[in-house]
């Protein structure tokens, strides 16, 4: 991770082939394609690799949530659990649909606390939103258990967690619906783009409908098509799909290299007594697009976190002191400053922040670090930044 560290000629070809032809959009321009639709190629390509019946591309992981949350029917003023650990687009999506974002703690997984989830459902809730942070996920079995129970929706935020694997099924094929990105630094990179999928015919249709205008896509001309219902503009370019087109196809390469590269620094670190390795459940497989691990404390950790830095350690995160990834920096979400007004029922909704603490999840998020795992380095380098990470670690927790 990331993809675009590895472009070459096969990324090359299938952009040039859009090129050639002229079409740059994923629909219509029938007899100008000279046979191309990189667009459906890469959903076909998808569902073969999330072993999933149905895939509809989008512009971006956001729009992928926000168009799976309104193909089941999610909206103004439905409720949906989702972690405090996550991007800042989780809760974007979910409010663009007049959705009210419920946030509730982690636990060492790095994903919803079950117990959290459980705690917070009211008659309002409609789904549970698991978040797959850093190439692995939640306890599966336990979400999965509570939204049977409550009839709710299971969504999978699987966009950092390409290629991981929970009890034999890839992530994001586990729930209800699945949400991938492709921006430009995840395993595979359209430079934009995202993906919808689902194995719920009914959610599909939806979804194709609605990230296109609620065009019904019936027929040829697309000018004589129907309108079922309300849509927007969530479209994929055709030259965004070609470029993922040739990254899915080397996606078994990417997975290869980033389990060798993430294998050889976490056995490097397996040996400091005080690294403690992020939980993943029983019969999860990470993605490996990056090395997470716990230290004693949150001053051990900002201490190891800033010398990272000051050795050249780069790519290496905590969250915790983070603008982008974790509640505790959230204030324009807490304030809720926004360009438009927000309407009074989700104000209401989240007026909850204002006193709400999230200590769990500040216990394990103050003393993680989140190392990018890249494709690019070689297995000298690796081993030379492996040796450097343990030295650097070791001269602050043995002083």
């Amino acid at each position: 991770m990331p993809g675009f560290e590895l472009f070459g000629e096969l990324e090359r070809k299938e952009v040039n082939d859009v090129l050639d032809n002229g079409v740059l959009m994923r629909y219509g321009f029938d007899g100008m394609r000279k046979g191309h639709w990189k667009s459906r190629e890469l959903e076909i390509a998808l569902e073969q690799s999330f072993n999933t019946k149905h895939v509809q591309l989008v512009s971006s992981g956001t729009a992928a949530v926000s168009v799976a949350l309104a193909s089941a029917g999610v909206g103004a003023g439905d409720e949906v659990i989702m972690p405090a650990f996550t991007f800042v687009a989780s809760f974007e999506a979910i409010m663009m649909l007049g959705a009210i974002p419920v946030l509730v703690d982690i636990d060492d997984t790095l994903a919803l606390d079950p117990k959290a989830v459980e705690a917070a459902i009211t008659t309002k809730t409609k789904a549970v939103m698991v978040v797959q942070m850093c190439g692995s996920m939640g306890d599966m079995n336990a979400l999965q258990a509570i939204c049977d129970t409550h009839d709710l929706l299971l969504v999978e935020d699987a966009c950092q967690a390409i290629g991981g694997v929970y009890k034999g099924k890839p992530l994001g094929s586990i729930g209800d619906l699945g949400c991938f990105s492709f921006d430009f630094v995840k395993t595979i990179t359209c430079g934009e783009g995202g993906a919808v999928i689902t194995n719920n015919k009914e959610y599909y249709t939806n979804a194709d409908h609605y990230s296109d205008h609620g065009h019904d896509h019936v027929g040829h001309d697309r000018g004589a098509e129907r309108h079922p219902f309300l849509g927007y503009n969530f479209r994929i370019s055709e030259l965004h799909a070609a470029v993922g087109l040739a990254q899915v196809k080397r996606l078994p390469e990417f997975l290869t290299i980033q389990k060798k590269n993430y294998t050889i620094l976490r056995d490097a670190l397996s040996q400091i007594p005080e690294v403690v390795f992020r939980t993943v459940p029983e019969g999860g497989e990470e993605s490996c697009a990056f090395l997470n691990f716990f230290l004693p404390d949150i001053d051990t950790t900002r201490k190891v976190s800033e010398a990272f830095k000051q050795n050249a350690i780069d790519a290496c995160f905590h969250y915790y002191d983070n603008h982008w990834h974790y509640i505790r920096k959230w204030d324009h979400l807490t304030n809720l400053k926004s360009l438009f007004p927000i309407s009074q029922e989700v104000k209401k909704g989240l007026s909850y922040l204002k006193t709400k603490a999230f200590t769990q999840s500040d216990y394990y998020i103050a003393r993680n670090i989140s190392c990018l795992i890249k494709l690019s380095w070689t297995e000298e380098e690796v081993r030379s930044r492996a040796a450097k990470m343990v030295e650097v670690i070791e001269s602050i927790v043995l002083k």
